[in-house]
């Protein structure tokens, strides 16, 4: 009995609105997420508790807290919505076009890559709109906790069970100075010599420094003498202007390596590898189009792997272009 009476009671936008509120654990942001009111939001709540019959969510003073009943409803609401995907790529499938939206945070790191894999994915599937978010590394994690994209694309993935992650694109940091640096013709320079010169870095929060920070550690390097910058391209343009030294992703530095503006100095220990890749979260079942995106990187990474370690050279535009389709 109780079926026909959620069909006939429950409603997509009490589903989307609870799906904002579970997400947000605001009723307020979530209203500012929908672009609707505080109370608009509560009533489609209120209304969908009546048609469940039981209480989703409970105010502790200023605390929102979720039920057992909100979490079991957020699994179903998921899988509704991920059909409800899947049902629309099905019929744009039999259109000739596949449509849908992806939603990307990447680290700033990324950026470099990003774009690259982009391009093809678009020229591919022109009628897929793409957002791209760039953060650091602690809004990345704090993005993929609260699953605010379907994919997250990052190096330095925490150690999670309940993360599903491909390797995607090498992710070498390396040591830059600027040209004819004294520690170019030192022999057998360490990382305690070079960081007796002002280290440019980014934020904290930053993977990049991250990595730095914990292989300094691990050596017993103090780095003493740091300058914050905000972005990778502040730190290159820094180490050009004679400002400092500084540990960047290799893809970062390679017009600038290859135009001898920049040198990669040896140090031990040095490049430090990681990966770039692509997450979520499991509980988070991707969408139709972040599974084709998922599966469309995978198809083409020996193409990735190939570009990224070959030297700069213009791209060919054949079947790369990305066009407005005509109405």
């Amino acid at each position: 009995m109780s079926s026909p009476t959620l069909l006939n009671r429950l409603t997509f936008r009490q589903l989307q609105v609870f799906q904002a509120v579970h997400y947000q654990r605001s009723y307020s942001r979530a209203a500012e997420q929908l672009g609707l009111t505080q109370p608009a939001v509560s009533a489609q709540i209120r209304q969908l508790e009546q048609a469940l019959g039981q209480p989703l969510f409970k105010y502790a003073g200023k605390t929102l807290h979720v039920l057992p009943a909100a979490d079991t409803l957020a699994l179903s609401t998921r899988e509704i919505f991920g059909q409800l995907s899947r049902l629309q790529m099905n019929l744009s499938d039999i259109n000739g076009k596949i449509t849908g939206e992806l939603h990307l945070a990447a680290v700033s790191s990324a950026q470099y890559i990003v774009p690259y894999i982009l391009a093809r994915f678009r020229a591919r599937y022109p009628d897929i709109h793409v957002r791209l978010k760039v953060c650091n590394r602690s809004q990345a994690l704090e993005r993929l906790a609260e699953q605010q994209d379907d994919l997250v694309i990052m190096a330095m993935v925490p150690e999670d069970e309940h993360l599903t992650v491909m390797p995607i694109i090498d992710n070498e940091l390396i040591a830059v100075v600027w040209p004819e640096h004294p520690l170019l013709e030192t022999p057998s320079p360490g990382l305690a010599d070079f960081a007796r010169h002002y280290v440019l870095m980014r934020e904290p929060g930053s993977g990049v420094r991250n990595a730095f920070e914990q292989l300094a550690a691990f050596q017993k390097v103090a780095l003493l003498h740091r300058i914050e910058l905000g972005t990778n391209e502040a730190i290159k343009q820094g180490v050009m202007a004679h400002l400092g030294v500084a540990v960047l992703p290799r893809l970062a530095v390679r017009l600038e390596l290859e135009q001898r503006l920049l040198f990669e100095l040896a140090l031990p220990d040095f490049p430090i590898r990681r990966s770039w890749c692509t997450v979520y979260r499991r509980e988070r079942f991707p969408t139709p189009v972040a599974e084709l995106f998922l599966r469309f990187v995978r198809e083409h990474l020996p193409e990735y792997q190939q570009h990224f370690k070959a030297p700069l050279s213009p791209l060919p535009s054949h079947g790369v272009a990305c066009l407005p389709i005509a109405p």
